[in-house]
């Protein structure tokens, strides 16, 4: 049996330009500092290609060692999804994209597509939307398998989808691997990608304390502040025990609405104390930013029901036609893949 590879594209290429850029760039402190060295970056006849090249390179290995039969590649082509209609700041304290890296995301998905890959873009919806709605639809084909290095897609996981997580130094570092082998079993024993580990559903409760389907809740009490999700202020290492006692914020909120009075109400902060650990009790909190919670929670949720341009049979990798392979990687000087 094969296996279907998600890739969250965004983020592989954003890694992929960050990657292999000149260390002038890398260490310049202003905009202006780095638009100077963008001649120095990686390219082909006047095209930016680091990001591409570095990419490219990646996903034939994936194909290569991973036994991938089926795949689809994800990309977000806008900021202005439904998400930031509900909440402008959504996402706000994002910098803008470099001009090298702009033009290589344009590049990148017209050379995929030419090649036969399926690319799934949307103008109302993120990378992850279409990369969780494929989760859905075909993690009963396959055993299926998604490659990033965003956080937010340890929702996504289940008994047929897992994660292959791209760690950061900080995390490659503190290692979690090797800090929850128990559950992880021996990482050396899987052929993992480079940079990766393993996610399962087990290691997503080791790891972060709450089921993957808890991950949006999580984020609803603690916030996000990558994407900008304000959560609940004042809350953070109360959320995982709050979750894994009322499996939602619904339940936790519906413990502390019967609540009749301020004696329950202590009665209850005492029960968090005693129970579940909690020292400092986030009841006022919660209650003041009741609505901050759902919101967030909305906006960390991965839509599953999104529709897709591509049946999973158009997934499929012997669809790629080598010629147009070939034919590319010329054009953009790839002379060494």
């Amino acid at each position: 049996m094969g296996r279907f590879l998600i890739v969250d594209g965004s983020s592989m290429l954003v890694t992929s330009y960050y990657g292999l850029l000149p260390k002038q760039i890398l260490f310049a402190k202003t905009e202006e500092e780095k638009e100077a060295y963008y001649d120095k970056i990686m390219q082909y006849k006047g095209q930016y290609t680091n990001a591409m090249y570095t990419m490219t390179k990646t996903l034939r290995k994936l194909e290569k060692e991973q036994q991938i039969t089926h795949m689809v590649i994800c990309f977000d082509t806008t900021r202005d999804t439904f998400r930031r209609e509900e909440y402008p700041l959504y996402k706000a304290n994002r910098g803008s994209t470099p001009l090298p890296l702009k033009q290589q995301f344009i590049n990148m998905e017209n050379m995929l597509r030419e090649i036969g890959y399926a690319v799934e873009t949307s103008d109302s919806y993120e990378a992850d939307d279409l990369a969780g709605s494929a989760a859905f639809m075909y993690e009963s084909r396959m055993p299926t398998y998604i490659i990033t290095k965003d956080h937010d897609y340890l929702q996504l996981i289940s008994e047929n989808t897992f994660l292959w997580l791209i760690q950061t130094k900080q995390e490659a570092a503190d290692d979690i691997t090797k800090r929850y082998a128990s559950v992880f079993c021996d990482q050396t024993k899987f052929n993992l990608p480079d940079k990766a580990a393993l996610i399962t559903p087990e290691i997503c409760r080791a790891e972060y304390g709450v089921d993957p389907s808890m991950i949006p809740d999580l984020k609803g009490i603690v916030g996000d502040s990558s994407d900008n999700i304000p959560g609940v202020k004042g809350v953070s290492s109360a959320a995982a025990p709050l979750l894994k006692e009322y499996g939602s914020i619904d339940g936790v909120y519906e413990a502390i609405d019967s609540c009749k009075n301020d004696k329950e109400i202590k009665a209850l902060s005492s029960f968090w104390k005693e129970a579940l650990g909690i020292k400092r009790t986030p009841v006022n909190a919660l209650i003041r930013d009741r609505d901050m919670a759902f919101l967030s929670r909305r906006l960390a949720t991965i839509k599953r029901d999104v529709p897709l341009s591509h049946s999973f049979e158009q997934m499929s990798l012997d669809r790629l036609s080598e010629g147009k392979r070939v034919e590319q990687y010329k054009k953009y000087g790839f002379k060494t893949i």
